[in-house]
């Protein structure tokens, strides 16, 4: 197609495009975006249109349905980053008025033409959990030289043992107030996601971790001027409190998570376990334990089953047990 005078051409307004791109977004998005690019206009001349000469008002969104086409020998995740990619050039096209371009109709099209990258199982080290949560349970592995570090100990030690064995979400746990928890009944009731009521369960060992807490943080609670009940279950232990008895933050909580996996597995675990991987292992505990999806989902508080089916899959050691079970027996 000849070139209309006086009119951008497409390889022009990309170029244009990427240095906008360039100074809005990381480097790394950047390369994505012009790989993405140069595959579309791998596209065009495919399809007769030359982008050095074609002006960019020819391009349409049937460009970008057959962009889509193009890109089912690629990866689906790579498909979906490069099919953004164009989506968002589109965008920009048609914010300059370069092109006229139906972007409900475009949408319409990406969603019909793409695929959907399959869900990525949650990964998660069950056997790094489990060395971490045998650490705190000691609580003589624990180092507390002074009384705040002792406090802070227990209550690092209270604070895990419950994520892992009540499938709290980290601002969940941190809401909980003393009044909150049924000690008779080791239970909790609890607003939880969606502002939705739900009951949490407690084990015998967490329960008693808690006792343990609170037990060595009465003198600090009987002094607060405050009903027992009131006071948060999880204080914070810091010069900056005084005498108030106050709640820690979700920040706190991941700190608490990440400075105790460091003493438990070393330097190098730091950022390998986080409060949402004891969520996890919740869950997969159940599964693994019960076989039973509907108990699971119901005391993870899923609203979609599917959710929980993520975690219902078999791990490699599990495989390789019933692997070697089955065929070694023959030998």
């Amino acid at each position: 197609m000849d070139q209309v005078k006086g009119a951008p051409t497409v390889s022009s307004v990309i170029a244009e495009y990427l240095d906008v791109v360039k100074l809005a977004r990381s480097q790394n998005t950047a390369l994505t975006y012009a790989k993405a690019l140069k595959e579309f206009k791998k596209v065009l001349i495919k399809l007769k249109i030359d982008p050095e000469t074609s002006p960019a008002s020819v391009l349409t969104e049937d460009h970008i349905s057959k962009f889509a086409m193009h890109l089912k020998a690629f990866a689906p995740a790579t498909e979906a980053l490069y099919v953004r990619a164009i989506a968002r050039f589109y965008k920009y096209l048609a914010a300059e008025r370069l092109a006229e371009i139906n972007l409900p109709r475009m949408d319409l099209l990406i969603e019909q033409r793409t695929r959907k990258p399959g869900i990525r199982l949650p990964q998660f080290p069950t056997n790094d959990i489990e060395r971490v949560l045998d650490f705190v349970s000691d609580i003589t592995s624990l180092p507390a030289e002074s009384e705040i570090e002792r406090l802070r100990a227990m209550r690092d030690r209270a604070f895990m043992l419950t994520l892992a064995d009540t499938g709290l979400r980290v601002h969940e746990a941190c809401n909980l107030r003393r009044g909150d928890i049924d000690w008779n009944e080791g239970r909790a009731v609890i607003i939880g996601k969606g502002d939705k009521q739900a009951v949490i369960r407690f084990t015998t060992r967490s329960m008693r971790a808690l006792k343990d807490y609170l037990a060595l943080r009465a003198e600090l609670d009987g002094g607060s001027g405050k009903q027992l009940t009131a006071l948060p279950l999880f204080a914070r232990h810091d010069k900056g409190t005084g005498k108030k008895v106050k709640p820690i933050t979700p920040t706190t909580g991941r700190n608490i998570v990440a400075e105790r996996v460091k003493q438990a597995l070393g330097n190098e675990a730091e950022g390998h376990i986080t409060p949402h991987s004891f969520r996890h292992y919740f869950v997969s505990t159940i599964l693994r334990a019960s076989g039973n999806l509907k108990l699971a989902q119901a005391l993870a508080r899923h609203e979609n089953i599917q959710i929980t089916q993520r975690y219902a899959h078999i791990n490699d050691d599990e495989l390789d047990k019933g692997y070697y079970e089955i065929f070694e027996k023959k030998t």
